[in-house]
């Protein structure tokens, strides 16, 4: 049985030989037949939360907000790039004179524009409508996006089959011990498609181990897409596993056919269009022709914004990379092209406990393998960053499976991970500090 479905036990029916109190002979009797509520009463379990629930909803909300007020303060809460496209963005124009030299943007014939998605500048509009909200407005996108995703951590564990306070220790990793902690709080506009693709997976995850509807799933996957392209590769083996489902449907399977594969095709026409309006081509997302500071990024594009030669640096940051040690404190300190995941979040080892054999752990393993075929062929590798936050889009499905792998946990080693790997992100964010300060 897959993780989050659940099966009754089937009632047994029983034959009465002979007269008993309230069964005459030969009369059936339903044994262990759970007697439904009234119409007008619905089971309260239901819509019961935990107080260790409301409990971890809080802290997470506190530990957020106070540490992303922090931050703004440093940072002196100026709007961004983004804002500034988003402001223009409101009068009908997506070019701005003001991005002229600065990074990531492209110039066409005289008009200089933004190489982010789509989903990065929505949240921004709400912001840029109101002059006092400018300023904070990027941070707040940010934890609008990154606070659900982190309480939505516990249902994801539950889902995959964590239980009891296991499920709170992948929990507290997830919101407190991933990327996700840093990317939510530091109010960066390329930090937010991160966090809005974490969300939109975390919630297709759920959907698939509940109602499982494919126009909902298509859905949540365009979302992520619009946020991350990369992400869009897990609808390959998901989508596969719906269409075998109805295989002895024909029309069955055209209706989740249509239904899951609509909603994504409308996210890459809507994409493209994007893309067409700014850039002239809807295949040009900017990245390749936009302008750039760092010679060791020029250096890396000019190998191929996507290339095989970009696998040995990306894999290299992304496993390998080291603390650089320094005479002062905290006598280590992260490079900003990256830092490996195993120093990062060591608790996504666990992942591995979940194994191969199980079907729902090799579709997570398979998802998660063709969404970091593209990660690792970037050239970007994510400058700046603590860690290899391109890994983030990926980390739902390790943090489920992690869940799934929970029932061979032993029990203290599995904590002592997670508990270092909380450390070492709140390190992070004391490095963000110092970074964002200088």
């Amino acid at each position: 049985m897959e993780p989050g479905a659940f099966r009754p036990r089937p009632p047994s029916f029983v034959v009465a030989a002979s007269p008993t109190r309230g069964a005459p002979a030969g009369r059936i009797i339903l044994d262990n037949m759970t007697v439904a509520p009234p119409p007008n009463r619905l089971p309260g379990a239901r819509f019961r939360v935990a107080r260790a629930d409301l409990y971890f909803g809080l802290v997470v909300l506190v530990a957020y907000a106070a540490i992303s007020a922090v931050v703004a303060n440093a940072d002196k809460a100026n709007p961004d790039s983004l804002m500034l496209v988003a402001e223009r963005a409101l009068g009908g124009r997506l070019d701005s004179d003001s991005l002229k030299g600065a990074v990531d943007t492209v110039n066409v014939d005289g008009r200089y524009y933004l190489a982010l998605g789509p989903l990065q500048l929505l949240p921004y509009l709400p912001f840029a409508a109101v002059p006092a909200l400018q300023g904070i407005g990027r941070y707040l996108a940010c934890l609008l996006f990154g606070i659900p995703s982190a309480w939505l951590s516990l249902p994801l564990a539950r889902a995959f089959g964590a239980r009891g306070s296991v499920a709170y220790w992948i929990a507290a990793f997830t919101a407190f011990g991933s990327l996700l902690f840093y990317v939510s709080v530091f109010g960066d506009m390329y930090y937010l498609a991160h966090v809005e693709a974490f969300l939109a997976l975390t919630l297709f995850l759920l959907e698939w181990t509940g109602r499982r509807r494919p126009l909902a799933l298509g859905g949540l996957l365009t979302v992520a897409f619009l946020a991350r392209p990369t992400t869009v590769l897990a609808a390959v083996p998901f989508g596969l596993v719906l269409l075998w489902k109805q295989r002895s449907k024909l029309r069955g399977a055209a209706r989740t056919a249509l239904a899951f594969g609509l909603p994504i095709v409308g996210g890459v026409v809507f994409y493209g269009w994007f893309n067409w309006l700014r850039f002239g081509s809807p295949l040009e997302s900017g990245y390749a022709i936009s302008s750039l500071v760092e010679p060791a990024l020029q250096a890396r594009r000019a190998l191929g914004v996507f290339s095989v030669l970009q696998i040995p640096e990306n894999l290299r940051l992304a496993l390998l990379s080291g603390f650089r040690p320094i005479d002062s404190f905290p006598f280590l300190v992260a490079s900003p092209w990256g830092l490996s995941m195993l120093l990062v979040s060591p608790a996504l080892i666990t992942s591995a406990w979940a194994g191969f054999r199980d079907r729902t752990a090799r579709l997570l393993w398979i998802a998660a393998a063709l969404v970091a075929v593209p990660v690792f062929l970037y050239y970007g590798g994510g400058y700046s960053q603590y860690g290899f936050r391109y890994s983030l889009d990926f980390t739902p499905f390790l943090v489920a499976l992690m869940a799934m792998g929970s029932r061979r946990w032993i029990g203290w080693p599995e904590r002592l991970l997670v508990v270092v790997s909380i450390c070492s992100v709140c390190f992070g964010l004391l490095w963000g500090l110092s970074w964002h300060a200088t």
